[in-house]
């Protein structure tokens, strides 16, 4: 491992309390929830605005979510513009079957691109409330997490000087692939991992939705998954080998895969449409423990990963934000540390749960099509069970939707 290059000097040096590396849900809601309490925080990107406004992500949020955003003022577009669902289809087997798990939970999800979430939150923060985001630096560096004084290096995009912020606290909030997740010292840190053995092809196409609600295709040829982004635009799934190369669908391949696998008798037949993305997913999952060190605290995919399998990535880095953008107003403005002290021990029976039924439901949807004929058994079994059973249908809506938060 590369000796990490000291931080620029006192002379480049400035001051805040809190830094925030990374401009995702996470890092938005937190330097949101800090600037509304009038706490000095910094939000660093490396990529540009425009980049984190369009990039293509998640698109499903949880009710408790929702309502949490809308608290704190941050959700007044989402809810004029966002679509409500409250059932979603399983197919299989040449049947369709709804299941209506708002009635069992009295929950929805909201349909809402992450794209448009991170405009909204961008503009609350750096256009109405005049926060401070930085865009576009490089070579961003940690120091002295370890410490009380620790601190965040940069390259300012502009002028190619190294700068330095000195601060009380740093939220870890760039994603998986980010520094603050590798600025973990090894040997106080546990990854557990999962890796599903599948890849998803990711499709978005421009056409209409082909229903009004999610669907999940189970096929002996491989999962297929519709899910509506827009009036005008659909998300569609379709199940792989890991580490496929997109070429390999042609337009032409992708549509005739999609009608197979999503064909039941009395489905309207599917829209088409140009594709406008079509990358593969490799399904995995990890999950950082504890997701905090001295004075860095890690927030969604940093801490950890969940497969878009069960759609919980975004709303665990929701969860993730609001605890965490509580704590540091409390210890910023009253010197509390309980709630960063205890952050990582809050976050994580959330993260689990949510892990531990993105893995069953896996099951579920990929066992048919594994090729082993005990796992395409104990896939059917668990489908009947859900569909058949009221107490086991009451139990699969609920951590579908996801448990109410304490917002």
């Amino acid at each position: 491992m590369a000796v990490p290059s000291p931080p620029p000097s006192a002379a480049s040096a400035q001051r805040t309390r809190v830094v925030i590396v990374g401009a995702g849900p996470a890092g938005l809601t937190v330097a949101n929830i800090l600037r509304a309490a009038s706490v000095d925080c910094v939000l660093l990107e490396t990529e540009s605005r425009e980049f984190i406004e369009q990039r293509p992500r998640a698109g499903f949020i949880e009710e408790w979510a929702v309502r949490a955003l809308e608290q704190r003022g941050l959700a007044d577009r989402l809810l004029e513009q966002a679509q409500a669902h409250s059932e979603c289809e399983f197919r299989f087997a040449g049947e369709s079957h709804r299941f209506r798990y708002g009635e069992l939970s009295g929950h929805r999800h909201f349909v809402y691109p992450q794209p448009l979430l991170v405009t909204d939150l961008v503009r609350k923060y750096a256009d109405a409330a005049g926060g401070d985001v930085r865009f576009g630096v490089r070579d961003v560096e940690l120091h002295a997490v370890d410490t009380d004084r620790p601190s965040v290096s940069y390259t300012d995009p502009e002028t190619g000087e190294r700068r330095r912020i000195d601060c009380d606290a740093i939220a870890g909030c760039d994603g998986a692939r980010g520094v603050t997740r590798a600025s973990l010292p090894p040997e106080h840190t546990t990854v557990a991992r999962n890796d599903h053995g599948i890849g998803w092809l990711a499709l978005l196409a421009e056409a209409p939705p082909s229903s009004d609600c999610v669907v999940f295709g189970i096929h002996p040829r491989g999962f297929a998954a519709h899910m509506a982004r827009s009036p005008q635009v659909t998300r569609y799934y379709l199940e792989c080998p890991p580490g496929d190369d997109p070429d390999n669908w042609p337009h032409e391949r992708v549509w005739a895969e999609l009608r197979g696998r999503l064909s039941v008798d009395g489905a309207r037949p599917l829209a088409e449409g140009r594709l406008i993305e079509k990358r593969v997913l490799d399904m995995h999952n990890y999950v950082v423990e504890p997701m905090a060190c001295g004075r860095l605290y890690l927030a969604g995919d940093s801490a950890h990963l969940a497969a878009p399998i069960a759609a919980k990535g975004m709303n665990l880095a929701l969860h993730d934000a609001l605890l965490l953008g509580d704590a540091l107003v409390a210890y910023c403005g009253k010197g509390d540390d309980t709630g960063l002290s205890g952050y990582s021990a809050a976050c994580l029976p959330r993260v689990w749960q949510y892990q531990e039924f993105s893995q069953w439901l896996s099951e579920v949807l990929h066992g048919t099509s594994s090729g082993d004929p005990f796992r395409a058994g104990s896939a059917a079994a668990r489908l009947r069970r859900i569909l058949g059973s009221p107490a086991a249908a009451t139990a699969f809506a609920e951590l579908y939707i996801g448990k109410v938060a304490d917002y």
